[in-house]
């Protein structure tokens, strides 16, 4: 495989470099807050639309240009290797979601919006007894007299919720269906009556995710997203793409934060040492090994094959590079991370530690490979049957 720019891609990545140099954010790393950081984000979004490169791989139809995924994948790694915000995600794995299973009128209504950045969204999937194993959700939507439903419970992990209009909910429809058959999905208004949203400060500080409380929300029945029932499926579209090679921005962040702890070793003199070799070495192969893994989903991406299991590959190795890299950073600072002098390493550290859960924990990634990828048994529970599930456990942080 050559995973070299053509002719044509190389042209755009210069265009977008020159654009990038004059219109980026640079007070985003100096943002005071995190509310300060999500007004930039959001003018952000609208700068790359007005600019032309939001949904550039999206049906001109819907906003977008029809262009191959690659240009996604280049601004996205143009802007990860920038000092900018990173690019909108939710673009990505939501729209697809609502292009794939929305109706026309829905595709109409909300597609143009969330590729402007005109409508925040975020995904009401994760509970507090629901994580890892999504199909547990207890969140229920039920009919009224109206024919509408009626939702009530708790969502957690919400990322940006407290800062969305609109979110992509799942709900139980069907208490007495099947775990992963009785679940909904719905596009709902964040400003609904009975929505509560409340920020959850993480390790690091900042509040960048929160817990949502849905009690007795009324939500239209033509803003069910698919049909009743389908909510599992339309749930593991989103997490496949959330999990793809959509985010390759990832690969342009790690490069940068090697560059710098690279720099940190050599200005505390501690290059010269073995184990701090070996392990700057070890660095570098696991972000190759990523790199290399998301040009080869890329590759299938552009040929007309969807992201499927194979995603999870792409998902465990960054989670292990990513973990590895700020732990490095964290053996090379030492004291100084808790101490003050090097503040930023020990936030790069927390916010290291729960990448392993986004999208699905690392270990539910195993199972995936195992039971779709090489074909293995599930094993037996006691006194019931082994064999491979019908749809197997998933999960989302968000």
């Amino acid at each position: 495989m050559d995973f070299r720019d053509t002719p044509e891609e190389a042209a755009f990545r210069a265009r977008l470099r020159d654009w990038l140099a004059a219109n980026a954010p640079a007070d985003y790393d100096a943002a005071a807050d995190h509310d300060a950081k999500a007004a930039i984000r959001r003018r952000w979004h609208r700068s790359l639309y007005d600019a032309g490169y939001m949904g550039m791989a999206w049906p001109r139809e819907y906003g977008g240009q029809d262009l191959s995924p690659v240009y996604d994948a280049i601004l996205n790694e143009e802007v990860g290797a920038s000092d900018g915000p990173p690019v909108p995600g939710q673009v990505n794995y939501l729209g697809r979601a609502i292009y794939t299973y929305g109706s026309e009128e829905h595709k109409r209504r909300f597609l143009p919006t969330l590729l402007s950045g005109e409508i925040q969204w975020c995904q009401g999937f994760s509970e507090p007894g629901a994580g890892s194993d999504l199909a547990a959700l207890q969140t229920r939507a039920e009919r009224n007299a109206s024919g509408d439903y009626v939702v009530n419970g708790q969502k957690m992990w919400t990322s940006g919720g407290q800062y969305s209009d609109w979110c992509l909910l799942l709900a139980r429809t069907d208490p007495d269906a099947p775990k992963h058959k009785g679940i909904s999905a719905f596009l709902v208004d964040m400003k609904s009556p009975g929505i509560t949203t409340r920020p959850i400060v993480l390790a690091d500080g900042e509040p960048e995710t929160s817990e949502v409380f849905w009690d007795d929300v009324e939500i239209p029945a033509d803003q069910m997203l698919g049909r009743p029932g389908q909510g599992w499926h339309i749930a593991m579209t989103t997490v496949t793409y959330e999990r793809g090679p959509a985010d390759v921005g990832m690969i342009s962040n790690y490069r940068k934060t090697l560059r710098a702890i690279e720099e940190e070793a050599a200005a505390r003199g501690l290059t010269a040492r073995p184990e701090v070799r070996r392990e700057l070495a070890r660095a570098y192969v696991l972000g190759e090994a990523l790199r290399l893994n998301v040009a080869q989903q890329l590759s299938l991406r552009v040929s007309g094959r969807e992201p499927g299991p194979e995603g999870s590959v792409g998902k465990l190795l960054w989670s292990r590079a990513e973990q590895s890299l700020y732990h490095l950073a964290l053996d090379l600072v030492g004291a100084d991370a808790v101490t003050g002098a090097a503040p930023d390493v020990l936030a790069g550290y927390f916010r290291s530690r729960p990448i392993s859960v986004y999208g699905g924990s690392s270990q539910i990634q195993r199972n995936l490979l195992a039971w779709h990828i090489l074909s293995m048994p599930r094993k037996s529970s006691p006194g019931g049957a082994g064999g491979r599930p019908a749809a197997g456990n998933a999960a989302s942080s968000r």
